[in-house]
This record gives structure tokens, sequence and C-alpha cells, in this order.
């Protein structure tokens, strides 16, 4: 019983840090998923925004602001992707470890090199992001190096705990290499294949598989689809026929079921993150069931 009492007492004088969790709030569910992966159980992760949300479009929520201010680390983005509420958050939040330029920020866009990137930007050019296409998580090179970036701020920020990060990371770029080399080996059949796109979601996942994008169901960036646009399309498809019409789950329908039925073209409503649907429960089953939904079109 004295024992008992000793060892009991001993873990109640131990700091609470020794059973902590780093605690990560992150903007979209993808950096969630990736935190996780990487961070293991040494890590406590929270979402932003759904996967049945449009990022862009985020209200600064009072519980997210709370969220933000007892967060030890920040992970988004960026790209100007969340610029509408991200900075709202930080400020209200007056949480000085999560703030730009501090090593519990991290944006994992800023960690790659960005396509789409425009020359100008203007306001008849719409919701142009000027620093190029956020959705960088769609080319799995580029993920792979925003993990290796991801988990070095994990040891920077709990050094305690560094051995394990890199054991967590060496496993995660094992299997995603190889399931890298797996996807690009069954989607060889879609090289030159085309697309019609709502928004430059997938520029990133249609570079990867070298498939054309020939049209975009957005007239500007940021503006849904409009009559004039649609009967413009419908013309230019007519001459030059894609294979698909591809739109995410939380984006509207209305204007790809025009087209798709003035012309046939099947519609492709995937998965655009973590947690769209049961299937899709983290990076790697999100990718797997994207491309066995391009190979089955196919």
């Amino acid at each position: 019983m004295k024992l008992f009492l000793t060892l009991l007492l001993g873990l109640l004088l131990l700091s609470p840090q020794a059973f902590a969790q780093l605690r990560v709030f992150t903007c979209e569910p993808e950096w969630k998923s990736l935190v996780e992966a990487l961070g293991g159980d040494k890590v406590k992760a929270f979402s932003a925004t759904t996967a049945f949300q449009d990022p862009h479009h985020i209200e600064a929520r009072p519980s997210l602001i709370a969220k933000t201010r007892r967060a030890d680390l920040v992970v988004c983005t960026g790209a100007e992707l969340e610029i509408g509420w991200l900075p709202l958050l930080l400020r209200q939040s007056s949480n000085a470890k999560v703030q730009e330029g501090q090593s519990g920020y991290f944006l994992a866009a800023t960690q790659v090199e960005r396509i789409e990137v425009p020359t100008k930007t203007d306001r008849s050019q719409g919701d142009v992001h000027a620093s190029g296409n956020p959705h960088v998580f769609w080319d799995p090179y580029r993920l792979l190096t925003i993990a290796k970036a991801l988990s070095q701020r994990l040891q920077t920020i709990d050094d305690s705990n560094s051995a394990y990060y890199q054991q967590q990371l060496a496993r995660f770029t094992s299997t995603w290499q190889s399931q890298t080399k797996q996807w690009e080996s069954q989607a060889a059949s879609l090289k030159g294949k085309k697309a019609i796109v709502y928004h430059k979601n997938w520029s990133y996942l249609l570079q990867w598989l070298k498939i054309e994008t020939m049209a975009d169901l957005e007239p500007v960036p940021g503006l849904p689809p409009t009559s004039s646009h649609l009967a413009q399309l419908l013309t230019k498809v007519r001459n030059d026929k894609p294979d698909f019409i591809l739109i995410a789950n939380y984006q509207d329908d209305k204007g790809a079921k025009w087209l798709s039925k003035k012309t046939g073209i099947p519609i492709l409503r995937l998965p655009f993150t973590v947690g769209a649907n049961k299937q899709a429960k983290d990076l790697s089953l999100l990718y797997s069931q994207v491309l066995t939904a391009l190979l089955k079109q196919h």
C-alpha cells in the first residue's frame, strides 16, 4: 500500500506537460489528417472546416477564436485561401505562439512551388489567388515535401518528442512513396484525357496525371456558371468533347448537369478532401477513391 501511494504521489507531481498532447488547429481536413499521421498520439488536432464547406468562405466564429487561443500550432493552406477569416482568428485569439512569423504558424502552400501564379491581378479577373493555386495537397510530391516541413515544425515545437516525430515521418514517407508509384501505374491510361472543371480545385491532380483541362464552368474564379458562359462552353465542347466534368462534393452541380444533359458528357462528383464520405477517412484513402472514380469513368 505504501509503495502504491508513493507511485501515485509521484505521478501527481509530474508536470502536466508530461501527459499533454500538442494542440493543433488546422484550417482544412486534409491538414488535420496529415498532422495526425505525423503526430500520432502526441497531438490533438482540430479542423476549422469540414469537407462540405468551401474554405474560401468561412465565418470567424467565437468557437474558432477560442480554439485558436488554446492552440500550440496553427496549420493552414495559405496562398490567400483563408484570407477572409484566418487573420481575424489569429488577431482575436491573442495567442502569441501562433502569430505569423512564429514557430506555431505553418502555411502548407508556402512550403512548395505553386502553379497558376498570375502575372497581374485586378477585379475583372475574379477571385484570383495572387500567390498561385492554393490546393497543393492534390499533388503527392508536393504533399510529401509539406509533410517533411511539418514534421520538422512539430519537432521544433515539441523537441522532447523529436525522435517519435521522426519515426512517424519515416513511416509516412515510406508508405506514401509506395502508394504514389502504385497510383501512377494504375492511372497511366488517364494521360491525355480531357476535363471540364468547376473552379481550379483539381489543377494539381490533373497536372500530375497529365489530364488536360479544357474549360472551367466558372466564367471567372469565384463567379458561378452563367447562362451565357454555359452557352459558350456548349459550342466549344461540340467540336472537342471532353471525357468528364469534374466537380467537388460541396459544389453546386446545376451548371454541370445542364451541360451534361446537352452533351452527354458524364459528371464526376468527387470527394475533395478527407471526410467527404465514409470511405475518404484519410489522405491515402481519399487519393485512392478519386483515382478509382476517374478510372471507372475511363
